[in-house]
């Protein structure tokens, strides 16, 4: 297949395009290389995929309407991974125009250019911050999530709505992803796991916010992208017993998904920073702090929807996955 991957240079956007060139897949990538984070990083994870000669990359934002319509006009594109986003909940609040600009008109640029070049299913990043204020553990794709405590929560949800018009109005299969807090080698530096390693090494405190009783379902990249192409593969489709009368939230008449992608084993964020004391062989200096605006103490996948549709099984141990990434860290920033 030829593949669109938007975020080609994203944590998930590169390590999904590497597995999808391993397969023998043609692969498009395009990211705006923005500098939400360190562009040399960015820059990096592209040059893993530059060595593939099915590779191709523009740099392009999504949300230049005349841009992504062109792409989908002169490229001949079978499916698309979409992964570009603005990230983060907490800069969110500093910054929200950026969220309205990628994950909103960004988005509905790349659902005009499926359904223009009647593309056969298209993936895309949803979060499972949208769940919000719900507190019935484990989040359910069969939940309500009408009560977002972020914008970056309310635009993952406005995706999964505005998916659904595509998918109703012009029969597009579409497929939402709500990752659970992915890390690994090659992860973001606004994460948890990239700030308090650069911390440790560096004899510096780091801030642990709720006094470290958040629970978070960390899930290892290596297993976060096999769920992304498995989910590829498996065009979405109408659900025959979908009622209007009982509408259940996490699946429809029109050719419409939406599945967590998680580890299914939250994780104390305590004991996640013993995980990286242990990989270091350091002590931490924690600096215990209430909780942030935006957040939510737990995040728990009910993962049985994508196990039942495709077989997916994340199969990493948290305490394997960090020691991964300090040794890529270590190795990355010669520490």
């Amino acid at each position: 297949m030829r593949v669109l991957v938007t975020g080609a240079a994203g944590f998930i956007g590169s390590s999904t395009a590497l597995r999808l060139l391993a397969r023998g897949d043609t692969v498009l990538g395009i990211d705006n290389l923005n500098d939400y984070y360190d562009v040399n990083l960015k820059k990096a994870r592209l040059a893993r995929l530059d060595a593939h000669e099915r590779f191709a990359f523009i740099e392009m934002d999504i949300s230049d309407r005349p841009a992504i319509e062109r792409l989908f006009a002169e490229q001949k594109i079978d499916r698309v991974v979409h992964l570009a986003a603005q990230a983060g909940v907490r800069y969110s609040i500093e910054n929200p125009h950026a969220y309205v600009e990628s994950n909103l008109v960004g988005f509905v640029n790349i659902l005009e250019g499926c359904r223009h070049a009647s593309v056969g299913h298209l993936v895309y990043a949803s979060s499972s911050s949208v769940y919000g204020a719900n507190e019935s553990l484990p989040f359910s794709v069969h939940d309500n999530i009408d009560h977002p405590l972020s914008l970056y929560a309310a635009t993952k949800k406005a995706n999964e709505l505005m998916a659904h018009t595509y998918s109703s109005l012009y029969q597009l299969p579409t497929t939402g992803l709500r990752f659970f807090t992915v890390y690994g080698p090659w992860g973001r530096p606004d994460m948890a796991l990239f700030k308090f390693t650069k911390a440790i090494l560096a004899g510096e405190p780091i801030d642990v916010f709720n006094y470290g009783k958040h629970r978070r379902d960390f899930t290892y990249i290596d297993d976060i992208v096999e769920g992304v192409i498995r989910t590829l593969d498996h065009t979405a489709e109408s659900n025959p017993n979908w009622n209007g009368a009982k509408p259940d939230p996490g699946t429809s008449r029109a050719p419409w998904r939406v599945y967590n992608i998680g580890n299914s084993q939250p994780v104390e964020l305590l004991t996640y920073i013993e995980c990286i004391e242990q990989a270091i062989g350091k002590k931490a200096e924690l600096n215990l702090l209430p909780m942030q605006p935006g957040d939510v103490p737990d995040t728990f996948a009910d993962v049985a929807d994508l196990v039942a549709d495709v077989g997916y099984q994340p199969s990493t141990p948290v305490d394997v996955g960090v020691r991964n990434f300090v040794d890529w860290y270590r190795s990355y920033y010669s520490v």
